[in-house]
């Protein structure tokens, strides 16, 4: 009688252990399945309606991939699982990709391109304001607009030309100002050679784009 209660506890313990087991299983593949769920309804939805909560579908994404992963664990043949997880994964990298290319910043313009070159990035937008060019820094950014256009005087058009002249004279404008804010005799010596270099530089270059597109047009 004894032998016969201890094989029924032993049966009934199996059982249970057995039972958790499978709720564990199943809870897992409900995990896993979830994670595919989600990649999927992420992708059925416009790339350009995500733009604006697009950090939010990062977070819950990661979390659910985890949760996935974790979840292997807990099934005993996984082969099936672990590959539909792997699937999931290459489809929703490949819509993270295309979404990468949604919400890049767009290009500048080939204008605001000329003016980060001459003056650093976006130090001058659209308001074409110098109010950050002081008299501590003013010679610096002479030597930097000059010389950026000294390299590239060859590649400039005859529209990039005038805009380099806009911008030249709206910094000689803001050197007016700032020559009453302490400019050393030091510096302002400098500039005055840089403006030296530049006239002539400008002039025949200008020239040179002007008679190019004449030439191109001709054509």
């Amino acid at each position: 009688m004894k032998n016969i209660k201890i094989a029924t506890g032993i049966a009934l313990l199996a059982l249970s252990f057995t039972s958790c087991k499978d709720e564990k299983q199943e809870k897992a593949q409900k995990t896993i399945d979830s994670y595919v769920t989600y990649v999927d309804s992420v992708k059925n939805v416009k790339a350009d309606d995500l733009k604006e909560n697009w950090q939010a579908v990062e977070a819950e994404y990661d979390k659910r991939s985890a949760e996935a992963n974790l979840a292997l664990a807990d099934i005993k043949d996984n082969a099936a699982q672990t590959e539909k997880i792997n699937a999931s994964k290459a489809k929703y990298e490949d819509f993270k990709s295309e979404m990468a290319t949604l919400l890049a910043p767009p290009a500048p313009s080939p204008k605001q391109q000329l003016r980060n070159a001459l003056f650093g990035e976006g130090k001058i937008g659209d308001d074409m304001s110098f109010a950050w060019v002081n008299a501590q820094n003013i010679h610096s950014v002479y030597q930097q607009f000059v010389h950026t256009v000294e390299n590239n005087k060859d590649k400039y058009s005859r529209e990039d030309w005038d805009e380099i002249k806009v911008l030249y004279e709206a910094l000689d404008s803001r050197k007016n100002t700032v020559e009453k804010e302490g400019l050393t005799s030091e510096d302002n010596r400098k500039i005055a050679g840089l403006k030296i270099k530049f006239a002539p530089m400008y002039t025949v270059n200008r020239m040179g784009a002007k008679a190019e597109e004449n030439k191109e047009a001709k054509k």
